[in-house]
């Protein structure tokens, strides 16, 4: 029960995380001379991380 709470917590974090991942870009963009990204691209990204974080975590938090 406590997972299920706990991935309906982690929703309004994700949408945030891509606000900011978008907003961010758009500012440092510009200084590579790179494009600069719409927010489903930036949720694209987000999820990737997290996807790819969320392993490591769990494992780091089983060794504790």
């Amino acid at each position: 029960m406590f997972g299920y709470f706990s991935v309906l917590a982690a929703i309004p974090g994700f949408f945030l995380s891509s606000l900011i991942l978008m907003a961010l870009w758009g500012v440092i963009a510009p200084e590579f001379g790179i494009e600069t990204i719409r927010y489903p691209m930036a949720m694209l990204i987000t999820i990737t991380a997290w996807l790819t974080v969320a392993p490591l975590a769990a494992v780091g938090r089983k060794r504790k």
